[in-house]
C-alpha cells in the first residue's frame, strides 16, 4: 500500500500543486523602523610615542617613593659596599693585567718612578690605605658570608653583631696592609 501511495504522489507534478497556495512573498512589507545602521570609519592615526614618565606626569600619577621611604640599614649598606668593593677589586685586576701587557717597562721601573716623586710618608700611607681598603673589606665580609654558609649567625641580632665585628676586622686588615 505504501508503494501505491508513493506512486500516486509522484504521478502529479509537484509544481502544479504549488499554484493553489497564495504567494505571500510578493506582498511582503518590511517594518519602517528597521533601518540598516550607518557605520562611520575614522582614518587610521598612529599612536603617539610618549615616554613612560611623560605619560605618568600627564595622567597625574604619583611617582613610587621606592628608595626615599626606607631608612638605610646596616645590612643593606654592608651588602651594597661588599658589591662595590668586589667591582673595585675587579677593576684593580683588569688595570694591572692590561698594564702588564701594554706598558713598555716592568713593575720595578714604575716603583722607582713613584719613589722618585719624594712623597711624604703620610701621603704614601694614605694611598696604600685607599688601595688596600676594598681588599680588606671584601675579604672580611667574605669570611662573614662563609660563616653564614654554615647556617650560623642568621638571627637579626647576630647579623648586626657580625656586621660590626666585620667592620672592625676590615679596618684592622686595611691598616695592616697599608703599614707594610
Amino acid at each position: 500500500m505504501a508503494f501505491y501511495s508513493c506512486a500516486r504522489l509522484s504521478a502529479k507534478p509537484v509544481l502544479a500543486s504549488l499554484g493553489r497556495f497564495p504567494l505571500t512573498l510578493k506582498s511582503a512589507h518590511y517594518a519602517q523602523a528597521a533601518v540598516v545602521p550607518k557605520v562611520n570609519f575614522k582614518k587610521f592615526e598612529a599612536p603617539k610615542l610618549e615616554h613612560y614618565d611623560d605619560k605618568n606626569a600627564r595622567l597625574k600619577r604619583p611617582l613610587s617613593p621606592h628608595l626615599t621611604i626606607y631608612a638605610p640599614q646596616l645590612t643593606s649598606m654592608l651588602s651594597i659596599t661588599h658589591r662595590t668593593a668586589g667591582i673595585i677589586l675587579s677593576g684593580y685586576a683588569s688595570v694591572l693585567g692590561i698594564g702588564a701587557l701594554v706598558l713598555p717597562h716592568d713593575v720595578s721601573h714604575y716603583i722607582m718612578m713613584i719613589e722618585g716623586l719624594n712623597l711624604s710618608p703620610a701621603t704614601i700611607f694614605l694611598a696604600k690605605f685607599l688601595i688596600a681598603a676594598p681588599f680588606g673589606y671584601h675579604f672580611a665580609n667574605g669570611l662573614r658570608h662563609l660563616y653564614w654558609d654554615t647556617a650560623k649567625g642568621l638571627t637579626i641580632k647576630e647579623v648586626y653583631s657580625t656586621g660590626y665585628a666585620m667592620l672592625a676586622t676590615a679596618t684592622a686588615i686595611t691598616l695592616f696592609l697599608a703599614a707594610l
